[in-house]
């Protein structure tokens, strides 16, 4: 298997190769986890593996079939509401380190922090769905640059601790719900060894060919740890091994004559790249710096046959969306039009017109 081969065998995996009939939170399920701090892009990473809209998708966050909360990682992650409560189980208590510090930071120990969680319940009981702010203004939180650090380590400590989740949307304002009252708690729990068997399994059979670093660096989870969980699940895999390094994947993989000629036009922190510790199977070396900055911003990419080509960015207007491109290398005119057919998936999520620029 040679690195072009992987990012083939990715782009199935993904849900990128075809469009299918899944719904929104079907992707979201079979991806385990998928980053969403930029909620207009995430948005788009979910559209860009279904048919959906992006109204189709607003709804099902909504209406809670689709979890967005910090979860595996210190950041926001759309998770599907069957797997949020067993991958909070295994997940929080390594990510709660950073909040414990923050909060700390600015004050607020362990108890400090439950008796926010104690007024937080209170506040959101029946269904009442609040913004950040609203929350701090009943705790009594001063809206200041500091005081903005300490309400994200509350608000998170409150995530993790299973207490709440994103609420409606207040039009373009996130909303805080409880968990509990927008997603049925299940009878029974996983161990820690059975969740990350579990999480292990989902990552290999949705991203992989993938490494254990890979998968060490998407969960979150120490690499020793995450190889205890690829033992756990070793007959449910297949794995190749190329340049020294053990690449693992599902039963699954698709066959390689399926592959096609494609195009994607992906958000920022696709799960294409961000996934991966080393992206060298979907990007060159020295075009890296052009797609993604060390301290961890990535750009919205063009894909080609799996290989990222160029970025682009998007600006909604009232009557349409305009498209730039930077493209890697010198593109010649009736290339760009055939890459530009790829937007057309974009141009249907968004049921709006797209203009090039």
């Amino acid at each position: 298997m040679t690195h072009q081969e992987i990012s083939y065998y990715r782009l199935a995996a993904q849900k990128l190769l075809e469009k299918n009939h899944n719904s929104p939170q079907q992707i979201v399920h079979h991806l385990g986890a998928m980053q969403a701090q930029d909620y207009a892009m995430a948005k788009w990473a979910i559209g860009s593996r279904c048919n959906a809209t992006e109204k189709e998708i607003e709804e099902a966050v909504n209406s809670a079939k689709i979890i967005r909360t910090h979860i595996l990682r210190p950041t926001w992650h759309f998770v599907s509401a069957e797997d949020i409560y067993w991958m909070l189980d295994i997940s929080a208590p390594q990510v709660k380190k950073f909040t414990a510090a923050a909060g700390k930071k600015y004050g607020y120990d362990a108890k400090k922090l439950d008796q926010a969680n104690s007024k937080i319940a209170k506040l959101l009981a029946r269904n009442n769905h609040l913004t950040r702010d609203e929350i701090m203004q009943e705790l009594d939180i001063k809206k200041t640059s500091s005081a903005d650090f300490l309400s994200a380590a509350i608000m998170m400590n409150a995530e993790l601790d299973g207490l709440v989740c994103n609420g409606r949307m207040k039009g373009k304002q996130i909303t805080y719900a409880l968990l509990e009252e927008r997603v049925l708690k299940p009878k029974s729990k996983l161990t820690k060894e059975e969740g990350l068997a579990k999480l292990a399994l989902k990552y290999f059979e949705s991203h992989g060919p993938a490494t254990l670093l890979d998968f060490s660096w998407w969960s979150g989870f120490p690499p020793t740890t995450c190889k205890n969980a690829v033992n756990a699940i070793e007959l449910q895999l297949n794995s190749v091994a190329i340049e020294n390094q053990t690449y693992y994947f599902g039963n699954q993989l698709s066959d390689e004559d399926n592959f096609r000629e494609s195009v994607h036009f992906l958000p920022a922190f696709d799960e294409i790249l961000i996934s991966y510790k080393t992206r060298e199977a979907s990007i060159l070396v020295e075009y890296q710096a052009k797609a993604f900055t060390n301290n961890g911003i990535f750009k919205p990419i063009i894909l080609e046959n799996g290989k990222v080509i160029g970025t682009w960015k998007r600006t909604i207007k009232k009557e349409y969306a305009k498209i730039e491109t930077d493209f890697f290398n010198e593109t010649q005119k009736h290339k760009k039009e055939v890459l530009f057919k790829g937007i057309k998936a974009f141009e249907n999520y968004l049921e709006t017109k797209i203009i090039i620029e």
